[in-house]
């Protein structure tokens, strides 16, 4: 991969994917970056307003291959980070979570084909291991998703391994755990988390709060997806992992103490379906293949995401006015 590499970003606009098309241009200043995403709820143009004379940018369809075959257009690689991803919302439209997840990675890797790509980039998560009460998930371990989100994860991985051993298309597999960081949809937990400590709100927390999450900050995240961008070996999954392991009621928190709100903020509801306990990864494969490793810990990347929560209002106000979305409690 030379030094004018042409980059298909696909979800490019939503939490994960601008990070890494904002990491990407600030490490490789010479790159072209396509970026192409639907906008749906959780993808949107200002998470890329500072940037967007640096990039192309393309509203398009990742299930549509007219959309997909045009965005992806002499491009050297491609990078999939287009996805539904909240589990809440997959326990309720299971279908949309198959057509996108699955369907929209199919169509991808359709037009990778047929466009001779150097590497496709499939970004996955930890949630298709299922949960595991000790020790830590293995890259060959077998994938056993228990919920509807990550069993369209999964189902396109199998779709990437199918068509690197098929047609020897470069597939390279990441799995991820719990990110946080800036521009993440006020949805997700942490962000969730730091927008009501900042409104004074209750903060909702699923059941006794004792799940186990592995916190990792985004910029580390598109540290590691970059390695693999550029060395990591086709027809490879690499699990990537903070080694930040904590229940989700100590992270909850950790948020309110560096917010310096009151504990008593904390509210907790019931349970949602099938709510994996503890996920765990086993990150040997990427730090002594690639060289990578977690560098930002837990209270220093929820000190950076509160300060930029905090001067960035406007950014996330809207969508809470807006669409009113919570889930916590709600399942029967």
């Amino acid at each position: 991969m030379g030094d004018r590499m042409r980059i298909l970003v696909a979800g490019g606009a939503g939490f994960i994917g601008s990070n890494s098309v904002h990491y990407a241009l600030k490490k490789h200043p010479t790159y072209e970056i396509v970026v192409l995403d639907k906008l749906t709820y959780a993808g949107r143009r200002e998470n890329l307003e500072d940037i967007r004379d640096k990039i192309t940018f393309t509203e398009g369809d990742i299930t549509k291959r007219t959309d997909v075959a045009k965005a992806a257009k002499n491009c050297d690689a491609i990078m999939n980070f287009a996805a539904e991803t909240h589990v809440d919302r997959s326990i309720i439209e299971a279908g949309t979570f198959v057509q996108t997840d699955v369907i929209g990675t199919y169509i991808l890797l359709e037009c990778a084909r047929e466009s001779g790509i150097s590497k496709f980039v499939q970004v996955s998560t930890d949630e298709v291991y299922g949960h595991i009460q000790k020790g830590s998930f293995k890259e060959n371990d077998v994938l056993n998703p228990r919920n509807p989100y990550a069993a369209s994860k999964a189902g396109a991985e199998l779709l990437c391994k199918a068509y690197f051993e098929t047609y020897g298309l470069p597939v390279v597999v990441t799995r991820g755990t719990n990110n946080y960081g800036p521009y993440q949809h006020p949805e997700k937990f942490i962000a969730k988390t730091i927008t009501y400590a900042l409104l004074n709100k209750h903060v909702p927390v699923y059941g006794t709060g004792i799940n186990v999450r592995d916190w990792l900050y985004v910029e580390d995240h598109c540290a590691a997806l970059d390695l693999v961008l550029h060395k990591g070996k086709n027809g490879e999954t690499y699990n990537i992992a903070s080694k930040e392991e904590m229940e989700n009621v100590d992270a909850a928190k950790t948020v309110l103490k560096l917010a310096d709100k009151p504990e008593n903020l904390l509210k907790f509801v019931k349970d949602r379906p099938g709510h994996d306990l503890r996920y765990s990864l086993d990150t040997r494969k990427i730090e002594s293949e690639l060289g990578w490793k977690a560098k930002v810990k837990f209270h220093e990347g929820i000190r950076k995401t509160i300060d930029w929560y905090a001067r960035n209002e406007q950014w996330w106000k809207p969508i809470l006015e807006k669409e009113q979305i919570d889930f916590y409690g709600k399942f029967s």
